[in-house]
């Protein structure tokens, strides 16, 4: 299989917005790209599907054992061209003091060659020591090149290469200029997402049209063929119910799009059939036997999810009449009674009898464990067939 693993040295050296460019140049060319993104994240995902037109699965050492990383990398890009990886934070960061969990770990555990982008503002000759440390510091990852990014001009580039090349054996694949439109919207919890920007495809077009002139496509393609195959591992997916036995509602809009690709299609395959609800837009829920409301940024739709009260007393009233719900980060805040916001409160669902007040800052941000109690509704849930109650998550708020 076809893949290529594109990281950094740090956060914000504009690896998504690459990583983007690169989902939407290659399926020019023309490539079926399979993107997939490293650790829990819903946002950037949503614009790597959106430039590629699959949807993005995650990659996740907390969540997933290797097995099943393993898995979930064959599995969903065995039909495409080329699989792109895209990494979180620096190439050897992670939690783990050993790394164990780092970007570099899931590029072995997955045999990927690895695209290093490196943030060149202020900087020239520092990018050979850089370069040579990162080759240095684990010689049995697959370090395939370098593209150099927020490059200043063609001055800075022809010194970044003359210096790459005198003093590194590094493969330079390309040198993306400084330019507005590499540039992504962020907001607290990263980019803006791509299901709330119109002129999302306008934008990944853009973007892609400055990577294909800037970066070597064809090299990238020869790396990633030259990747082996994917190691072998023990996981299958669950059987799967052929014939819908539920109708689970999904809250889907401009205010609800946390999900991940694989959990909607856990719940396909348990035998439950999806119907999507738009909370800005519907009147009412249809029937269902369930209702599933991710995350998002109700906030920024607050007074659009407010106005519609048919839905929210609908939604009110069906929660309480038995309807099984279950909602997280911004759908638990249009559970509650109101949101606050800038200075503003408007009234939500009212099923849970407390106000979700927005701070400026993130408030929680990382891997938890959670365990079920005798309060939890439904039925205990087993990890690996394990009967453990322990339950692995995270916490973006």
């Amino acid at each position: 299989m076809n893949r290529l693993f594109i990281s950094a040295a740090h956060k914000s050296s504009g690896k998504t917005t690459l990583s983007i460019g690169l989902c939407a140049a290659l399926s020019r060319q023309p490539y079926t790209v399979q993107p997939f993104k490293k650790g829990p994240d819903y946002i950037d995902p949503l614009w790597l599907s959106a430039a590629s037109g699959r949807a993005c699965h995650n990659l996740d050492f907390n969540t997933m054992t290797h097995d099943e990383i393993r898995f979930t990398l064959a599995h969903y890009a065995q039909d495409s061209d080329i699989a792109l990886i895209e990494a979180n934070k620096g190439l050897f960061d992670g939690m783990a003091l050993d790394g164990s969990d780092s970007n570099a770990a899931l590029a072995k555990l997955t045999q990927s060659p690895v695209v290093l982008v490196i943030n060149t503002v202020g900087t020239t000759r520092g990018v050979a020591p850089l370069l040579l440390g990162y080759q240095a510091f684990d010689p049995d990852l697959l370090l395939a090149g370098v593209i150099f990014n927020l490059v200043g001009g063609s001055r800075h580039e022809s010194k970044l290469r003359q210096i790459t090349e005198t003093y590194t054996d590094f493969p330079i694949l390309g040198a993306v200029h400084k330019h507005p439109d590499m540039q992504i919207e962020e907001r607290h919890l990263g980019l803006m997402p791509s299901n709330e920007q119109q002129q999302a495809q306008q934008q990944i077009q853009r973007i892609a049209d400055l990577v294909e002139q800037q970066v070597d496509l064809p090299r990238l393609i020869q790396i990633s063929q030259s990747a082996p195959p994917v190691p072998p591992c023990h996981y299958a997916l669950p059987e799967t119910h052929h014939a819908p036995t539920v109708r689970i509602g999904i809250c889907r809009d401009a205010a609800f799009a946390f999900y991940y690709p694989s959990d909607l299609i856990a719940l396909e395959r348990a035998g439950a059939k999806l119907i999507t609800v738009d909370t800005l837009q519907d009147s009412h829920l249809p029937e269902l036997d369930g209702l599933f409301i991710g995350g998002g940024f109700p906030e920024t739709q607050m007074q659009t999810l407010s106005a519609n009260q048919p839905l929210r007393q609908h939604i009110k009233q069906a929660i309480e009449n038995g309807l099984p719900c279950y909602a997280e980060c911004g759908g638990l805040m249009y559970l509650a009674e109101h949101i606050i916001w800038q200075g503003q409160s408007v009234p939500m669902v009212g099923v849970i009898p407390a106000d979700a007040v927005m701070c400026e800052r993130p408030q929680g941000r990382g891997y938890i464990r959670l365990k079920e109690t005798e309060h939890m509704p439904w039925a205990k849930t087993k990890r690996d067939n394990d009967t453990s109650t322990v339950i692995y998550a995270h916490e973006f708020h």
